[in-house]
């Protein structure tokens, strides 16, 4: 890694840890930097899940308050289901070719970029609904969790949009209360990214000249977007990400 790489990436990575404290969409600025600045597409990708996951630790804290109104068991389940699809996502991601990675990573990053185009609408429409059901049957809960399994190997795998996954996940399970469906969507990222962030250690894929410059980075930016988010109309960031999204959809296409 050359200083003028590594100046690129530092940037990088603020507006990536700015972007996913205020709307999310970190990813679409991380993950082409360091395949741009010359790192192997599947260690780009597990360089730049380390390189973010501190700040979801971070947002997990934040939420503390919801979890108290979540139910233990439920919590609980989807936490084991997350830690395992994260586990079969990284792994299935290792056994993966650069070649065949290349191949898939314009398509991945069209899903991610069609899933953040729809989760503002989609978070909207549920912002005004505050009770949670009682709809959490054992068969609900059992669907759900198959779900969120899958949900969670994906994540694993490549991870850009499955916030909005699991708040459509949360929705059927019966949560109405964008806060806490939030801090459950937080909590579970954090796990399945968490675990991801494990096995991508050691199995020595992470480059790590690039992701300790960018953790720096990614911490510096999400406290950035903290102060940005009280201050920019956040529909103007948000159509930033979905710009850059297409963006870089297109790039990897033509690639």
């Amino acid at each position: 890694m050359t200083f003028l790489q590594g100046c690129i990436l530092f940037v990088a990575a603020i507006f990536g840890g700015t972007l996913n404290s205020v709307a999310g969409g970190g990813t679409f600025i991380t993950l082409p930097a360091l395949i741009l600045t010359g790192v192997l597409p599947i260690n780009a990708n597990a360089t730049s899940t380390v390189a973010l996951w501190p700040g979801s630790i971070a947002s997990v804290w934040a939420y503390r308050k919801e979890f108290a109104r979540q139910r233990r068991s439920v919590t609980i389940l989807l936490s084991i289901t997350s830690l395992i699809g994260g586990i079969l996502g990284a792994e299935l991601l290792i056994s993966t070719s650069q070649s065949t990675f290349v191949k898939l990573l314009p398509y991945l990053l069209l899903l991610a970029t069609v899933l953040f185009a729809l989760s503002g609408p989609i978070t909207t429409r549920l912002r005004g609904k505050t009770t949670l059901k009682n709809r959490q049957s054992r068969l609900t809960l059992v669907g759900i969790s198959i779900l969120q399994l899958i949900i969670a190997i994906y994540g694993g795998y490549f991870g850009g949009g499955i916030g909005i996954l699991m708040l459509a996940t949360l929705g059927l399970m019966g949560m109405e209360n964008i806060h806490e469906m939030n801090a459950m969507k937080t909590l579970l990222t954090t796990f399945i990214n968490g675990v991801a962030v494990i096995i991508f250690i050691i199995r020595g894929i992470v480059e790590w000249p690039q992701a300790i410059v960018m953790v720096v980075g990614a911490i510096i930016g999400g406290y950035t977007g903290a102060y940005l988010a009280q201050k920019i109309d956040q529909r103007w960031i948000r159509g930033f990400v979905i710009l850059v999204g297409v963006s870089m959809t297109i790039y990897f296409f033509l690639r």
